[in-house]
Order: C-alpha cells, then sequence, then structure tokens
C-alpha cells in the first residue's frame, strides 16, 4: 500500500488504471462494517471492495480510477468508505450515478467523483487520464474520448483545496 497521492491540480491529469464495478455497491461492500473497529485507515483499507475485487487492495496504484454503474456509495453514511479508497490512492471514481451522501463525503475528502453515462463502455484494466478543469476522460489504450460536466462550484473549490478541511482553513484566513 503506497501514501495518499496529492491531489492534482485542475489540469494535472488523473491518470491509472481502471478498476471496473457493477451496480449498487454500498459502502459495506467498500469498506465491511467488521474492519471500522481497525486501528487505523491504512489497516482499514486493506479490506476495501475485498467482496467485490480480492485484488482491489493489494494491487491499487496512485491514480487507479475506480469505474462503477449506478448507484456507487449506497447504503450507510460512513464516512471511512471514500477515505479508505483515497487512502490506497484511487485518484477518482467515475460511475453512472451516486448515492448523494457519498458523493458529498469523496469530495469534502478531495476524492473527485464523476459523473459518465458512458461508463459501462469503459473496460477494466485500461489506462485511463482525466483532465478535470476540461471533463475530458480518455482512455489510453484504445484512443477513446468521453467528456463530463466538470465539478464546479463549492464542489470544485472543496477540490482544489484538498478537501474541506483546508478549504475552511483557506476561507477562515482570508
Amino acid at each position: 500500500m503506497t501514501a495518499t497521492p496529492a491531489v492534482p491540480s485542475e489540469s494535472t491529469p488523473i491518470s491509472g488504471r481502471s478498476w471496473k464495478l457493477g451496480h449498487d455497491i454500498d459502502t459495506d461492500q467498500i469498506i465491511p462494517s467488521q474492519y471500522l473497529v481497525l486501528g487505523s485507515l491504512t489497516q482499514m483499507a486493506t479490506h476495501c471492495l475485498e467482496t467485490q475485487r480480492t485484488d482491489f487492495a493489494a494491487q491499487c496504484q496512485p491514480g487507479d480510477i475506480v469505474v462503477a454503474g449506478r448507484n456507487f456509495g449506497c447504503g450507510s453514511s460512513r464516512e471511512q468508505a471514500p477515505v479508505v479508497l483515497k487512502t490506497l490512492g484511487v485518484g477518482a471514481i467515475v460511475a453512472l450515478g451516486y448515492a448523494r451522501i457519498f458523493a458529498r463525503n469523496a469530495i469534502n475528502n478531495a476524492l473527485p467523483v464523476i459523473v459518465l453515462p458512458e461508463a459501462e463502455d469503459i473496460p477494466d484494466g485500461h489506462r485511463l487520464s482525466i483532465v478535470l478543469a476540461a471533463g475530458v476522460l480518455n482512455d489510453l489504450d484504445n484512443g477513446r474520448t468521453w467528456k463530463f460536466e466538470p465539478i464546479t462550484g463549492l464542489p470544485g473549490k472543496i477540490l482544489e483545496a484538498g478537501g474541506l478541511i483546508n478549504y475552511l482553513r483557506a476561507e477562515q484566513s482570508a
């Protein structure tokens, strides 16, 4: 397991391998509740998505991109779900849609969540590159490009700051 990478600037690409998942991946699949009692996020992260992809936690690399169907992050509101993904180095999540509270928790922890109607067209294991500010996702293995709605407004500012805590600190000192 590697250290959590810094949040890339809006123009710096997020690049990594795609990890394809299905629909309705809930927070208990992302981090099963029995592991919430472990002593650290690093320990919890070793169990991330183990019921879906047994190789995920061991093989996830900084910048890798989770690709999912509809309703990603449904279930409980546990903040550890996006945090363990971030701890493993996941650079972004691309999905058909998200549970609202998961999406907010992800943004608040500087993990970009991208809505892409064509997410199901992205193959597993492909090299992807995302430029958040441009709203562009490139599949480097097959040359396909998709456009998505960039994350703007307050959520975009929170991402740029590296998460909600950093954003609030900057606002306080301004």
